[in-house]
């Protein structure tokens, strides 16, 4: 009885710190913004990973100006191969390896939303002032 009783409170404690320290994790595709976003010759270019899935999920950008999301692939075979923006009217296969532009011409103030070609892999942009 006692070594049950020692198995359950060690076995408690092991999860709670999975919990707590995954808590403080906030890497590509975590859904905390990183620093993807860069301007090179007045055009903002948003750079996406695509493969099983899209890293980061969540960026931030700024509105108004000339904006291209490049996504980057590496044998990328599954259905983040294909990107959907519906708001934009936006279908595109991309590259398997390599890269992809997508010109957004000057997106306004608003949360783009975009996923793979089955709705599986979600991201969004959020354009700012």
């Amino acid at each position: 009885m006692k070594g049950i009783t020692i198995s359950i409170i060690i076995a408690v404690g092991l999860i709670g710190a999975v919990l707590i320290l995954g808590k403080n994790k906030s890497g590509p595709g975590e859904g905390i913004p990183v620093n993807n976003v860069t301007i090179v010759d007045g055009k903002q270019i948003i750079e996406i990973q695509a493969k099983g899935g899209y890293s980061p999920r969540k960026s931030v950008a700024k509105a108004g100006i000339p904006t291209i999301i490049r996504f980057n692939t590496a044998g990328t075979f599954d259905c983040s191969s294909f990107v959907r923006i519906p708001s934009m009217n936006i279908s595109q296969n991309l590259s398997q390896s390599g890269t992809t532009d997508i010109d957004l011409g000057s997106p306004t103030v608003a949360i783009l939303q975009g996923m793979c070609g089955m709705g599986m892999y979600p991201f969004e942009i959020n354009f700012t002032n």
